[in-house]
């Protein structure tokens, strides 16, 4: 398959197709819009999805085999942040508190992005390590408390400050809602094991691509409403929402070759990657960086760089694994 026809495939796909159907709903300026409490249901059933059957893939699989690629995503995910915050405050001239928050969601990753991509590989047959959830995982955390404590380290000199700051910054970055949930289903699911998985295969197997559908449904309204917001944000950061990513996203397949994944493996972690977040980050740095302007950071992670990754990225990603191994 040439790279044009996976993203052909790729934006065929039902997740991209309802993405791109709430997009123009906000474009058109529908009153099409998720209650919260339907948006958050939708949230918490796919992390917990997620984590559970990323728990049952490590039982199956063995800490021997996934330890040593869960230990490089963890460290790549919490590097990501140190190289990013100097180009974002020297090179787009950003304040210290943006360019951390920033660097923060560029380092953490996208729950979503990271499913759309086990559809494609799924949908064009291309088989990957199931226990890639454990990366997903590892990696919301580290990259937050980086991006935290750079800013701190900028924005309050004084030390008992700084102290409280990221004492709070820790307890949500570690025991906020999403990383908490996807962090102990993942536990439970490796507890449990395929026993497990069988009693519950009928609520979080069968319908999990139709709520994934509902949710990219709302998150393309989402992204469309943050349209706007792009001439606020400057070409640098539109430049950099899509170049970091493909940059991140070849280092992480080859991270991803180097530590024993195979092709659709080293393709799931270089999406991981690539992909920013927008529901773990976003909620963590409101708290610990309340003078970071969400204009920039969810405008870059949600409106330019989701959008890019989940349409053109991700096939991207794949065939930069396939030279690889070739």
């Amino acid at each position: 398959m040439s790279l044009l026809e996976a993203v052909q495939a790729n934006l065929l796909s039902p997740a991209v197709l309802f993405f791109a159907l709430g997009l123009i709903a906000a474009l058109l300026r529908t009153d099409l819009k998720f209650p919260e409490p339907l948006y958050l249901g939708l949230t918490l059933y796919l992390l917990t999805a997620i984590g559970f059957k990323g728990g049952v893939a490590i039982a199956e699989a063995g800490l021997a085999k996934v330890w040593l690629p869960a230990t490089a995503a963890m460290l790549l995910g919490a590097l990501i942040p140190a190289w990013t915050y100097p180009l974002l405050r020297y090179g787009g001239k950003l304040p210290a508190v943006d360019a951390a928050a920033i660097a923060a969601h560029y380092g953490s990753v996208s729950a979503v992005t990271f499913l759309a991509a086990t559809n494609y590989l799924k949908s064009i047959n291309v088989p990957y390590e199931n226990y890639a959830t454990s990366f997903l995982a590892v990696m919301e955390s580290p990259a937050i408390l980086v991006g935290v404590v750079l800013g701190k380290l900028a924005t309050q000199p004084n030390l008992s400050n700084l102290r409280t700051s990221l004492k709070s910054a820790t307890h949500e970055a570690l025991f906020g809602r999403s990383i908490f949930l996807l962090v102990g289903a993942l536990v439970v699911g490796a507890l449990c094991g395929e026993t497990g998985m069988k009693k519950v295969e009928p609520f979080f197997v069968a319908p999990f691509q139709g709520v994934l559908a509902l949710f990219l449904l709302e998150m393309g309204v989402v992204a469309g409403q943050r349209l706007g917001d792009l001439k606020k944000v400057g070409p640098f950061l539109l430049a950099f929402g899509i170049i970091m990513p493909v940059i991140h996203g070849l280092l992480g397949v080859w991270i991803g070759k180097l530590t024993g994944l195979q092709l659709g493996g080293s393709t799931l972690l270089g999406v991981l990657a690539a992909s920013a977040s927008y529901i773990a980050a976003p909620a963590a740095i409101r708290m610990a960086l309340p003078e970071a302007r969400p204009t920039l950071y969810l405008t870059s992670s949600l409106a330019v760089t989701f959008p890019f990754n989940i349409t053109l990225g991700i096939p991207l990603y794949l065939a930069a694994a396939r030279h690889l191994f070739a």
